[in-house]
């Protein structure tokens, strides 16, 4: 199967990353698609992944919180929303994710565990932090769901195996926020 069409769109005035690591990324967790099927829940849309070109679009807290309320009708902060394509028309989906929600994830996880990191430690937390947010999306495509706690603990469970692979695989994409 040829890898499909990734489209990257950066809306973050801060935020720098490396297209050519993401794309490879979203190749791997394709690739690699048949390890990612739940045991006991095996929706439809896992047995016929999500085929055709996917979007990423990296975003503010503001700009997704008005994609939040106007397409789900809660006008609160989140940190990923992902919509599904259409295969006849040869999309997969489109996952948004809120570079500033990873941004304040990692500083507030930082504080918590009161370690002074290094500049280089506090990169790599931010970028494995907005690559979950972008493993997370995939997974809703690949059939995923988070809303009720069966479901939520095996996404959970599917994120680690994601991430790992991506480590193992060093194909962990790299982000950082320019300096303001």
């Amino acid at each position: 199967m040829p890898a499909r069409a990734i489209s990257i769109t950066n809306h973050h005035p801060r935020l720098r990353l490396d297209r050519r690591a993401l794309v490879r990324a979203i190749h791997t967790l394709d690739a690699n698609h048949p390890a990612f099927r739940l045991r006991s829940f095996n929706p439809p849309s896992i047995q016929s992944f999500a085929s055709g070109e996917l979007s990423l679009v990296f975003l503010t807290d503001p700009e997704l919180s008005r994609l939040h309320a106007d397409f789900l009708a809660d006008p609160t902060p989140t940190d990923v929303i992902t919509f599904e394509g259409d295969s006849t028309h040869g999309t997969a989906g489109e996952i948004c994710v809120s570079v500033d929600a990873a941004w304040r994830h990692t500083r507030t996880a930082g504080l918590r565990r009161q370690v002074v990191a290094s500049a280089r430690k506090s990169d790599a937390a931010f970028s494995s932090e907005l690559t979950l947010y972008v493993v997370h999306g995939w997974l809703h495509l690949a059939g995923y769901d988070d809303l009720v706690p069966a479901q939520k603990r095996a996404m959970r469970r599917a994120e680690a195996r994601a991430l790992r692979l991506l480590h193992s695989m060093q194909a962990m994409p790299v982000f950082a926020l320019k300096s303001i």
